[in-house]
């Protein structure tokens, strides 16, 4: 088998058996395989009696994002792994384009498709690595104190200063965790970050090869379906901090930690008052 499928789901079981359905109807043979975090909706047992062809991995607890999908990678047969989100629908040649690519070109290390929104409109994945003062800026109450600043560090992160539209296929240094394809001897997560930033932790390992954004291979995603809870957002700080850490020293991050509390205090309370 050329291409193995990851997919890492929580409670999310309709959105999974369309993306299912999409993946394995695609003009690709593929070997699907579908890490359950401990769901409570029935995800495993629909996976085990509608999909008897997925390799079901059900865990007996929540292993998240990265530790879910190093779990699938190590159980992948192909030569090349797609960590795909389960709140995915598959066009279907893009599979079959996005190998296609990788085949041609053997001196990239990854490649992803243009996702859309369900109305069509085309998200605004990949970016550049994230700079310190970005990581800074964005997240603190610094973005008001130096807007013009944080708006500039902004638009360089996501290219928006070259005027990508994602509508091109182009080079670019970091690919969604959402819809990502590299081949199985290089892929591996950092399972010490949990649901965010295990893209920007991968372009840095391979900063020194490339990575490519492939418009003409095309996946519908449901953006953040799983993901819409003040615990994810928790998460999110928490793996902000591990990431600078590792990435930026012990002093960064500790840093980052003290100008980020006022806005992680502020997004707490408003969870607690829309309870």
């Amino acid at each position: 088998m050329q291409l193995s499928v990851v997919i890492v789901n929580y409670n999310t079981r309709d959105l999974l058996r369309d993306c299912l359905h999409t993946v394995m109807a695609g003009t690709l043979e593929v070997e699907v395989i579908v890490v359950d975090n401990a769901s409570s909706d029935g995800s495993a047992a629909m996976v085990a009696d509608e999909f008897p062809a997925v390799k079901l991995l059900a865990q007996p607890t929540n292993t998240w994002f990265c530790g879910g999908n190093n779990l699938g990678i190590q159980a992948a047969s192909g030569e090349y792994v797609l960590l795909l989100n389960p709140d995915t629908v598959v066009q279907p040649d893009a599979l079959a384009k996005l190998v296609a690519f990788m085949d041609a070109h053997p001196n990239y290390v990854g490649v992803t498709a243009q996702l859309r929104y369900p109305d069509g409109s085309i998200q605004r994945t990949c970016s550049r690595i994230p700079t310190y003062p970005y990581l800074l800026m964005l997240h603190s109450p610094l973005k008001w104190l130096l807007p013009a600043y944080a708006k500039r560090l902004q638009a360089h992160h996501w290219y928006a200063d070259e005027g990508f539209q994602r509508s091109a296929s182009r080079d670019v240094e970091v690919l969604p965790g959402s819809c990502l394809l590299m081949r199985r001897r290089d892929l591996w997560l950092d399972d010490d970050l949990l649901l965010y930033f295990p893209e920007d932790d991968l372009a840095r390992r391979f900063a020194q090869h490339r990575f490519y954004f492939l418009a003409e291979a095309q996946i519908t995603h449901r953006e953040k379906s799983s993901t819409q809870s003040w615990l994810a957002t928790d998460i999110y700080f928490r793996d902000m901090l591990r990431y600078t850490r590792k990435h930026h020293g012990a002093g960064q991050a500790a840093l980052l930690w003290a100008l980020t509390r006022p806005i992680w205090i502020g997004m707490w309370l408003k969870a607690r008052l829309t309870q």
